[in-house]
């Protein structure tokens, strides 16, 4: 494997300027949300010359562009990188910097286009070799719109009913500026956690702010709920399996002698295991409604549904965990000790295929990455040095699941 890998990591060395030449092309010209067409069409152009089978649905702009190997009707491994960027402006100053106002890649999918179309190049090199097919995944939408769930319902993915079954496993890898240059870390079990959004409306009877004796005033009993709902956190859900509940906008009134009708509050859930996030479905509405409803006022809950649960199959992190180290040294993969509460619709995917998603540092080599900025920062930064050994990592991912699978 050791030479197989040597031979990976430098022909991914060789494609570093056209995988940062993509990055900053797309870089400059962000886009969000399910429509990314000026993104797609630069994917296209960049893999136009491989021997790939491309597919599209009607729910977005994704692509799915199959590799057939030619050394046997063996599995199908699937590459997922997501295409969209954010709705906040970009302040690093960058040369190639956001030219559209307002958005920006800030989540570093820019990057991930352009390490997923390298592993493309890097395996169509050897699809004779292959023992099976690659699918690369260019998904939309993974800021918040669900891009994967609406690519696995247009069938793009494969499953019942289509001409083609599910990839036999689903990898995807992550960039992060605030973590060590290079490293690959990554963890089984959940790895991120599951968000939805939370809507809670207070209703009383509104009236003049030096009488309240005559109203039904919805604020302090808004603030009641805000308390009640950490003490519910903390006491009746186990530290074990951590619930976040955060509160992170609260509106009420117009004036400062007037007292409301209503008081609304929205923030996010997140939990890390199906079982807590369904019981927090349930038990808290009744809990805002208790509470209101001992004031006498009513308190409605609306809840959204996001992300599930990034869970990782322990087999696909042992092996991704061996092409790291094989591609790197041993000390290029660090198995992460804990999930982070942040969410990620990779998640889709791994509901219905075995796989793992993986983190890769991209601070600036040496640099004290703890204080870089993270993602979503305006001036969250990548040392592009680190890019090719995305793209290695990625195709040694595929090449060394085609070969043996999960051992």
């Amino acid at each position: 494997m050791l030479s197989t890998a040597n031979t990976l990591a430098k022909e991914a060395a060789g494609l570093a300027d056209r995988i940062v030449a993509l990055r900053r092309a797309i870089h400059a010209e962000p886009e969000i949300g399910l429509h990314n067409p000026r993104t797609r069409d630069k994917i296209r152009a960049a893999l136009a010359h491989l021997p790939l089978e491309w597919r599209e649905g009607p729910s977005t702009t994704g692509l799915v562009a199959t590799l057939k190997g030619g050394a046997g009707s063996g599995g199908c491994v699937l590459l997922r990188g997501d295409t969209d960027a954010l709705p906040m402006p970009e302040e690093t100053g960058l040369d190639f910097a956001s030219t559209v106002p307002g958005v920006m890649h800030a989540c570093g999918h820019d990057t991930h286009v352009a390490m997923l179309a390298g592993a493309a190049e890097i395996l169509a090199a050897r699809a004779e070799s292959l023992p099976g097919e690659v699918r690369f995944m260019f998904q939309p939408g993974e800021e918040g719109h669900h891009g994967a769930r609406f690519m696995l319902e247009d069938g793009l993915l494969g499953g019942e009913g289509q001409d083609r079954a599910l990839p036999d496993a689903a990898f995807a890898l992550h960039i992060m500026p605030n973590a060590p240059h290079g490293v690959i870390g990554g963890r089984a079990g959940p790895l991120m956690a599951a968000a939805d959004e939370l809507r809670i409306t207070v209703t009383g009877r509104g009236g003049h702010a030096s009488m309240p004796h005559d109203t039904a005033d919805p604020v302090p009993v808004a603030c009641e709920v805000v308390s009640a709902i950490q003490t519910m956190v903390a006491r009746r859900f186990s530290v074990f399996d951590p619930v976040v509940v955060t509160i992170a906008r609260i509106e009420a009134g117009s004036a400062h002698n007037v007292i409301p009708d209503i008081a609304r509050l929205t923030g996010t859930m997140r939990t890390l295991s199906r079982e807590n996030r369904a019981r927090l479905k349930d038990e808290l509405p009744r809990l805002v409604a208790g509470i209101a409803g001992a004031h006498g006022l009513t308190g409605g809950t609306t809840i959204l549904d996001g992300f599930p649960v990034t869970i990782c199959d322990p087999r696909a992190v042992a092996l991704g965990e061996a092409v790291a180290r094989d591609l790197f040294g041993s000390e290029a993969f660090r198995r992460l000790p804990d999930p982070i509460m942040g969410a990620e619709d990779f998640a889709y995917v791994l509901e219905k295929v075995p796989g793992a998603m993986f983190f890769l540092g991209v601070a600036p080599e040496g640099a004290d990455w703890k204080h870089c900025c993270g993602i979503h920062s305006t001036r969250m930064m990548v040392d592009e040095s680190a890019l090719p050994r995305g793209s290695a990592f990625l195709a040694g991912l595929a090449q060394d699941w085609l070969a043996r699978g999960f051992s």
